[in-house]
C-alpha cells in the first residue's frame, strides 16, 4: 500500500521544488481552521505524502488539533455488553456468523455489571463510557433495558454515554436519546466500493440510513471505521470524505486486528508511518472531530503511538470487544510523558474551582 501511495503523481499542490513545497501543509491546516473543507485532490496528498515531508504533515495536523483540543486527550472505555451470537458475515469481526475465533459469547449483561463497567470508567479518568451490543440491530428487549439502565448510570457517574447498537431507525435513536444517551456509535469502516467485500449481509445505504437517523433524532455521532483490510488508498480516501459530509463529533480509527478464525486473520501489519497519514487525513478532513485511535494503534502504531497523540485526541483504555490493550499504566505514562491532561481531570478541576459554569 505504501509502494502505491509513493507513485502516485502530485496533485493538488502543483509540480513546486522541495524547498518552495515546504510548509504547504501548514497553508492547508490554516486554510481548514477558516472552514475549508478538503477536495480529493487534497486528500491524496495527504495520503501520498513523502516520507521526507512526513514531519511537517504531523505538525500541520498538531497545529488544527490544539486549536480545538489544547493540550486535553479525551479518555474512553468500553464494555461488551453483548457479544457473539451475530448473523452477520463481517469479515474483519470475531463475533460475525462466519467466524470461528474462540470468543466468549453472551446475551445482553444484567444491571449490575453495567454499573460495574460505568464506575471502572470514572476509575481510568474517562469521561465515555461506551457500551457496545452485537447483532445487526438492537432487539426490543436490549433497547428496553437500555434505556431502564443507562438513567441510573448518568444518575451515579459523570459519564457521557455512547452506545452501539447496529442499524437503528429514527424511533430507535429517539428511544436511546430519551433514555439519556449522549452518542452513538455506529461505523462506516471503509468506502462504499470496498464494502460488498467486507459484508454481503447487509448494504452501505443502511449504514449510511443509520447516520441520518441518529443526527435526526438530535443525539451527537460517533462513526469511524477500519484500515488495513485490503483497501486501496483511493478507498480511504472516499470513506474519509464520505464521513466528513456528517462531520460527526468523535472518529475511531480502527487499524485492522487480524484475528485467527476471521476471514481476514491472515492479514499483516501496516507500516506505522502510513498510520500517521491516515490519522492526519481524517484531522484535515473533520477538523473538529475527537479523533479517536481505536483498536489496533498498539500493533500497528507501534513506538510511533505517542506520535499519533499529536494528530489524534481519544483513545480507550483498556481492552477493545474481543482482544486486549496494552495496561492503562502504559497509557496514563505515554498521556503524561507528552504532557498531555485527560479532560476528565480538567472538567473535575474546573468543578473543584468552580469555574465550571454549572449553579
Amino acid at each position: 500500500m505504501v509502494d502505491l501511495l509513493r507513485n502516485q503523481p502530485e496533485k493538488a499542490f502543483g509540480t513546486r521544488s522541495d524547498q518552495s513545497r515546504w510548509g504547504r501543509f501548514f497553508e492547508l491546516a490554516q486554510s481548514v481552521l477558516e472552514g475549508h473543507r478538503i477536495s480529493p485532490a487534497e486528500a491524496r496528498q495527504i495520503l501520498f505524502t513523502e516520507e521526507s515531508e512526513l514531519p511537517e504533515l504531523v505538525a500541520a495536523a498538531h497545529k488544527i488539533r490544539w486549536h480545538f483540543f489544547r493540550d486535553t486527550v479525551q479518555l474512553n472505555v468500553l464494555i461488551n455488553a453483548k457479544s457473539g451470537l451475530c448473523g452477520e458475515d463481517c469479515a474483519y469481526c470475531s463475533q460475525s456468523r462466519v467466524s470461528t475465533a474462540a470468543i466468549a459469547r453472551y446475551e445482553l449483561v444484567d444491571e449490575e455489571v453495567l454499573l460495574a463497567g460505568a464506575g471502572l470508567a470514572c476509575e481510568r479518568r474517562a469521561q465515555t463510557y461506551c457500551i457496545v451490543l452485537s447483532g445487526l440491530r438492537p432487539a426490543r428487549r436490549d433497547l428496553e433495558n437500555l434505556a431502564r439502565v443507562i438513567p441510573k448510570i448518568r444518575a451515579r457517574f459523570p459519564l457521557r454515554i455512547c452506545v452501539s447498537t447496529g442499524l437503528l431507525g429514527l424511533a430507535e435513536a429517539k428511544i436511546l436519546k430519551e433514555a439519556g444517551v449522549c452518542r452513538v456509535n455506529h461505523n462506516l469502516n471503509t468506502s462504499r466500493r470496498f464494502y460488498p467485500q467486507i459484508c454481503s449481509t447487509h448494504r452501505y445505504e443502511e449504514r449510511l440510513a443509520t447516520l441520518e437517523a441518529v443526527r435526526q433524532a438530535g443525539l451527537e455521532l460517533c462513526s469511524g471505521g477500519i484500515i488495513g483490510m485490503g483497501e486501496e488508498p483511493e478507498d480511504i480516501v472516499d470513506f474519509a470524505l464520505t464521513l466528513a459530509q456528517f462531520q460527526p463529533e468523535a472518529v475511531p480509527i480502527n487499524f485492522l486486528i487480524p484475528i485467527p478464525g476471521t476471514p481476514l486473520g491472515h492479514r499483516s501489519l501496516l507500516c506505522p508511518r502510513f498510520c500517521l497519514k491516515v490519522l492526519c487525513l481524517f484531522r484535515f478532513a473533520i477538523p473538529a472531530c475527537e479523533l479517536r485511535i481505536a483498536a489496533g494503534r498498539e500493533l500497528h502504531l507501534r513506538s510511533l503511538q505517542p506520535v499519533g497523540l499529536w494528530i489524534a485526541n481519544s483513545i480507550f483504555v483498556g481492552d477493545y470487544l474481543t482482544t486486549k490493550g496494552q495496561p492503562p499504566e502504559d497509557d496514563f505514562r505515554m498521556i503524561e510523558d507528552l504532557g498531555l491532561e485527560p479532560e476528565f481531570d480538567v472538567v473535575a478541576g474546573a468543578r473543584s474551582a468552580g469555574l465550571s459554569g454549572e449553579t
